[in-house]
């Protein structure tokens, strides 16, 4: 498909419009971006804006998608282990870092701080891909029940918010996530025997 130079420079433009934003969310805060403020970032006029975001909430919708895709070029670039427990331990640790070095993505990402924003079914299916990767590799390691899924997830989220909570820039909670990820990933295995 051949993409006219129209398109390619309306595409920059959201490109540079998204990566403002963020820059302005890690300055304030993922709930403080203010379209105002992002005009201004960017060198336009508030209205002119509207042209790429029609509301603050096609915005979040737009760094929604574009930190998943960082979060999947990040996972991609993970030379996994051939020990199926050493190559879930890496991407769980690699999922982790990328968690806690940005507080403000991680925030929309995972924490859905911002009132009345769902992503749309186009930028979730991205968020889908990456759980779904996790999930192969959780398979892969034995975890294969949908609870002890749910388990190894919610220890990760909770080691990754104590860390950005308690610690920010230390390692002090995120240096257990081996040690329970094989916690559970036994217990899940004794389970199946």
């Amino acid at each position: 498909m051949v993409v006219s130079k129209v398109a390619q420079r309306r595409e920059a433009k959201v490109a540079s419009i998204v990566e403002a934003a963020w820059s302005l969310a890690r300055e304030h805060g993922i709930q403080l971006v203010s379209l105002r403020h992002l005009a201004k970032e960017v060198g336009m006029q508030q209205p002119s804006l509207y042209a790429y975001f029609d509301s603050k909430n096609a915005l979040y919708d737009a760094m929604f998608a574009d930190g998943n895709r960082q979060l999947l070029e990040t996972l991609d670039s993970i030379d996994l282990p051939a020990d199926p427990r050493v190559a879930l331990k890496t991407y769980l640790g690699a999922f982790a870092d990328f968690a806690v070095a940005d507080p403000a993505r991680n925030s929309l990402l995972f924490r859905r701080v911002v009132p009345g924003f769902e992503p749309s079914a186009e930028a979730y299916a991205v968020a889908r891909e990456a759980l779904a990767r996790l999930v192969s590799v959780m398979y892969a390691a034995g975890v294969t029940d949908h609870g002890d899924i749910d388990c190894l997830v919610a220890m990760t989220a909770g080691l990754i918010e104590a860390q950005l909570s308690n610690e920010p820039g230390g390692d002090r909670w995120l240096r257990h996530l081996n040690r329970m990820t094989d916690v559970l990933a036994d217990n899940a295995l004794e389970r199946r025997l």
